[in-house]
């Protein structure tokens, strides 16, 4: 049943363990940031808790948002409970427990509604980022989150990570709330004459970067004058760099570090395809910046990444981990001009269907529902 939108301005805590500014921050700050400073715009009262970390200030407004900081980043989920209890003092009408990693538990002591909002969950994939002992520790976090959350509702960002949630044993409401572009900061760019693939994104274990580098030698024999770029930073690189030394095409690969907006604008305009190797995303947020740039994206065929790219038409799907298909989907692209026009095409038409105004709106639907429903049945639905 439908409720009369309230006009009242609601006042909203969020936990997430990194905010947008944070060295370490990815798409799930992207994505909350873009939506929850154009609902601070609009007059709501936005407050972010999240961890610490050097150089940064223990509490700052950055786009309308109050952000608070607090322990670190090992030990954050430790200190949400204290800092729940001192920030609901200023009134909340809904918090928002962003989970990533290690669950935040806030339905077992948050007394106001709750809304967790879901990337994706690690499950088994956590094992190829870290030791087993830490691996282990995220993933049975995870497997209490259907007990812990089982009268919360959700939000999710992608059709994959709903579905992941079922089956792991969420009955109760899942939102969507995608993720999207502001195309008038990713603009079309230029292709560079000669081709250019480019892996566009954080360099974690998870993500299996090195797929793109192994599958380098087999695109170099069909296309010699090709050249590459691994875009972003993270603690992989020198893993990665050590791998292109061993595979003899170190002097072909640039590693560009953390970049700026403007040069990482400028890379994407520049690639003629960006790659995407990891074996589970959200969605993709990396895909639908590259697709905003006109470039398109092969990617692997796994969850949430199958949900940003549309196969055949804004790029291609691979099976994960398979180099040879990763290979052979490249070069299908690049030595096929029409091809490669017909999908940059598409990728555009893409892209301008995600708009970050409206899923803030989404956003505030959501917030509206859950609050109406709460104060209906006196519990959160």
């Amino acid at each position: 049943m439908k409720h009369k939108r309230p006009t009242r301005k609601y006042h909203i805590l969020a936990f997430n363990w990194q905010d947008i500014t944070h060295p370490q921050s990815g798409g799930a700050e992207v994505h909350f940031h873009e939506i929850f400073k154009r609902l601070a715009m609009q007059g709501h009262s936005v407050t972010l808790a999240c961890c610490h970390y050097p150089g940064a200030s223990k509490s700052e407004r950055i786009d309308s948002i109050d952000v608070r900081r607090y322990g670190n980043r090992a030990l954050f989920n430790y200190y949400v409970p204290f800092a729940y209890r001192q920030l609901r003092r200023q009134g909340v009408d809904i918090v928002i427990d962003d989970i990533n990693k290690i669950p935040f538990y806030t339905p077992c002591y948050v007394k106001e509604p709750v809304c967790a909002l879901v990337h994706h969950l690690f499950d088994k994939s956590i094992y190829l980022e870290t030791n087993p002992v830490s691996a282990s520790y995220v993933y049975f976090s995870e497997k209490l989150i259907p007990l812990a959350y089982r009268h919360t509702s959700f939000a999710a960002v992608s059709q994959s990570t709903i579905n992941e949630l079922r089956q792991n044993g969420i009955k109760g409401s899942i939102h969507w709330l995608p993720n999207a572009v502001d195309t008038n900061r990713f603009p079309a760019g230029k292709r560079q004459k000669k081709p250019l693939i480019g892996y566009f994104g954080r360099l974690k274990r998870y993500k299996s970067v090195e797929h793109f580098l192994l599958a380098i030698p087999g695109i170099i024999t069909a296309m010699p004058d090709a050249e590459f770029v691994v875009l972003g930073g993270g603690d992989d690189r020198q893993n990665l760099e050590k791998l292109t030394r061993e595979l003899q095409i170190d002097s072909r690969v640039i590693f560009t570090g953390h970049v700026s907006h403007e040069d990482k604008v400028d890379w994407l305009g520049k690639m003629w395809c960006a790659v995407n190797t990891s074996p589970k995303e959200g969605w993709g947020l990396t895909v639908i910046e590259a697709n905003a740039c006109g470039t398109p994206v092969i990617a692997a065929d796994s969850p949430g990444l199958r949900d940003s790219v549309v196969n055949h038409k804004t790029g291609f799907l691979y099976p994960y981990a398979d180099i040879e298909s990763l290979s052979e989907s490249i070069i299908r692209l690049c030595k096929h001009p029409l091809l490669l026009q017909r999908m940059s095409r598409h990728a555009l038409e893409w892209a301008i269907k995600f708009d970050w105004n409206r899923s803030a709106e989404m956003a505030l639907e959501i917030i509206e529902r859950i609050i109406y429903q709460s104060n209906r049945d006196g519990v959160v639905q």
